[in-house]
């Protein structure tokens, strides 16, 4: 396993006091009761319309919650939360004396292979000397990114695969998006997912093409592996006319994960 690291790329938020868990319940995709240093939450938080405006992980901290958030997305989600509180006992602000810590401490939520993940004071963190380790094995394990493989008001839950890793809850009750996002999961409607591709060499950033149609788009790549946001359902019915999907010329091969088996059969049907 590599080092630790510091991922300079994130943010943290301090979501802090004695209503923040009752504020939170409301708000975001997942419960955040039961969130710990042992097990953090994958959540968001999303327009009413169920698009994701920012997503991160949760930790429990003395006084409330620490979220692990793009650096990009830090001011407005801090902005939007605050928007919330109205009377509740709540105080929401940006950590800068926190960073994030990949390759330490506790397992990721989102897939049993990801870069395990703490929170510590920056002073104390490993520099960030490696991130594209770092990013090689989330590409590998098919992590999406803010900043880097979507942006904020772009993409549904069901795009970057919350609903299958851990990042939404449909029983705890309601959040900001519910109704959508509950309803493309009710009628399985999500079409447009996140998945890993490998390459026969280096991958490689650039649209998705099935013969001559395109299907998607790579949007990071490491190594061998490249991260898609595809429609799958036109990826299925490429691989069984038996078209060659590329990349900018790159020949590459898409990795199912069991959970979207029923999608390849459909389109070999």
């Amino acid at each position: 396993m590599p080092a630790p690291i510091r991922l300079d790329h994130r943010a943290i938020i301090s979501v802090a006091g004695e209503d923040a868990t009752t504020f939170l319940s409301g708000l975001i995709t997942n419960t955040v009761a039961g969130a710990n240093d042992t097990f953090p939450r994958y959540a968001a938080l999303l327009t009413p319309q169920g698009k994701v405006i920012a997503d991160f992980l949760v930790f429990r901290s003395e006084d409330g919650f620490l979220f692990d958030c793009a650096q990009e997305v830090a001011d407005d989600l801090i902005k939007r939360l605050s928007m919330f509180k109205l009377r509740s006992k709540v105080a929401v602000a940006r950590r800068d004396d926190l960073c994030a810590i990949a390759f330490d401490g506790s397992a990721d939520p989102r897939h049993p292979d990801a870069p395990a993940r703490s929170i510590r004071p920056c002073d104390a963190a490993p520099p960030d000397v490696a991130p594209a380790a770092y990013h090689e094995v989330r590409i590998a394990c098919g992590l999406a990114e803010q900043g880097i493989d979507f942006g904020a008001s772009e993409v549904f839950p069901a795009d970057i695969n919350m609903d299958e890793i851990h990042g939404v809850d449909f029983k705890k009750g309601c959040f900001v998006g519910q109704e959508v996002v509950s309803r493309m999961k009710r009628r399985g409607t999500a079409r447009r997912r996140t998945m890993v591709l490998k390459f026969a060499e280096d991958a490689v950033v650039g649209p998705v093409m099935a013969d001559d149609f395109e299907i998607g788009a790579v949007t990071s790549a490491a190594g061998a592996h490249g991260l898609a946001r595809l429609r799958v359902d036109r990826l299925a019915e490429a691989e069984t006319a038996g078209h060659a999907v590329t990349v900018n010329g790159a020949s590459c091969t898409a990795l199912w994960p069991d959970w979207l088996e029923s999608v390849r059969k459909e389109g070999q049907a």
